[in-house]
């Protein structure tokens, strides 16, 4: 007995796309219970895409893809859906670069910013290899995906898991959800969807498994995803080490030159 409690697990999303119908409840829950403002709701030409991306002002979008397929049943396309949303990454390059500690890691394992102690550098901008943390124009600082942390803390759903009517964003303990989302994947491919596959659960990818991953139908690139992303700041530490040993190589052949020339 230590007289301490547990931490609690590690928390996060898995994102079933196979039956994402495209509803943007998610996005407004997330927008009404974050108080995120409104950007622009503009058509943007790509199917019922009003969003585009994710960004500052849109912590969760929901991206519609209409795809061709071979005629099969009088169709001769199908429509892929998902809600993206920050991944809350293991490895996160923009909590490796933040010089104030705007970004922290919460007890939940989740990647949240602190608006009033972010100064607006924007180091961890070009840090996130999903291009998710945006800076919001008109006040300089940046704004991304919280989980919720308000509302988790008080032992309730993420806002955008509460609101999805088919259960496509599942919320609680990330190995459980591990777990259950390979199921489902096995699933989907005794039923002949042989395209299913995850993305992002793998702790042994270039974020050190994501906190926030997904079922995908196609390649992650469909959905606009990087297909091996890598956080920049993975091999820092090495980098820092190699980059000293050089320069003490330098500093002892300095010295050496040096005392050569005395004697």
């Amino acid at each position: 007995m230590t007289g301490y409690a547990d931490p609690p697990p590690r928390m996060g999303f898995f994102t079933d796309t196979s039956i994402c119908i495209g509803c943007k409840a998610c996005e407004v829950a997330c927008k009404e219970w974050n108080a995120v403002p409104d950007d622009g709701y503009e058509l943007l030409g790509m199917s019922f895409d009003n969003t585009g991306t994710l960004g500052a002002n849109s912590w969760r979008h929901v991206a519609f893809i209409e795809q061709s397929t071979a005629v099969e049943e009088g169709k001769d396309f199908r429509w892929l859906m998902a809600s993206d949303v920050c991944k809350h990454c293991t490895h996160a390059g923009c909590l490796d670069v933040c010089p104030t500690g705007a970004l922290f890691r919460t007890e939940f394992g989740t990647v949240v910013v602190q608006e009033d102690v972010c100064n607006g550098c924007g180091y961890c901008v070009p840090a996130c290899p999903f291009g998710v943390i945006d800076k919001r124009p008109d006040d300089g600082r940046v704004w991304k995906c919280t989980l919720c942390y308000d509302r988790i803390s008080d032992g309730q759903l993420p806002a955008c898991a509460k609101a999805c009517p088919t259960e496509s964003i599942q919320y609680g303990e990330l190995d459980e959800l591990r777990e259950r989302a390979r199921g489902r994947v096995d699933q989907l491919v005794e039923a002949g969807v042989t395209q299913a596959r995850l993305y992002g659960d793998d702790p042994g990818d270039g974020v050190g498994g994501a906190g926030a991953f997904f079922l995908l139908l196609d390649e992650p690139e469909v959905y606009g995803f990087p297909p091996d992303a890598v956080v920049p700041t993975r091999d820092l530490a090495a980098m820092w080490k190699h980059a000293a040993a050089a320069a003490g190589a330098f500093m002892a052949l300095g010295i050496t030159a040096f005392a050569g020339r005395r004697s």
